[in-house]
């Protein structure tokens, strides 16, 4: 599969936009510190995040960036697919010319993984990313079970 860096962070940086979410703009200097990711990498990114609104910028003194849509509704696959990362384990792209222009005897079974994996990231949402590292960082556990096909209701935590 091709997820590559560039997904990566930007999930990354989602979720760190998330953990701030209310407390006003967030500048991608202090993502990128956080996260020890290039700022100019974040200033990419966040470009075609904005242009797909999945964020908003505000300009000027104190401004940043927030989200732009409900973390509840915004899934990962949304967030990757935004910053042009394929989803993709087939070697042709899904062209299915991957062996002498013609479909490769395991592109079915590639191609369904590619299903497989984009079903399960659009299934995990950035407000359950956002919960489970709130959770990690009080000391309890997890909110969601992230594994593939676990229930979609919170994991009971025990204070």
């Amino acid at each position: 599969m091709r997820l590559t860096t560039k997904g990566r962070f930007a999930v990354t940086a989602m979720v760190d936009l998330g953990l701030r979410h209310g407390g006003g703009p967030v500048t991608l200097a202090e993502i990128s510190e956080r996260q020890k990711i290039s700022l100019s990498y974040l200033e990419q990114l966040f470009g075609k995040l904005r242009r797909r609104r999945i964020v908003d910028s505000v300009r000027g003194p104190g401004g940043g960036y927030l989200l732009g849509r409900d973390m509840a509704a915004l899934s990962v696959a949304e967030i990757i697919l935004a910053v042009d990362e394929p989803i993709d384990a087939t070697q042709c792209g899904g062209k299915e010319n991957c062996h002498d222009d013609g479909k490769c005897i395991t592109h079915d079974l590639w191609a369904a993984l590619n299903q497989r994996i984009f079903e399960y990231l659009g299934s995990v949402t950035l407000s359950q990313l956002v919960d489970n590292q709130r959770a990690k960082e009080s000391g309890v556990a997890p909110m969601h079970d992230m594994r593939p096909g676990a229930s979609k209701r919170p994991v009971a935590v025990n204070c």
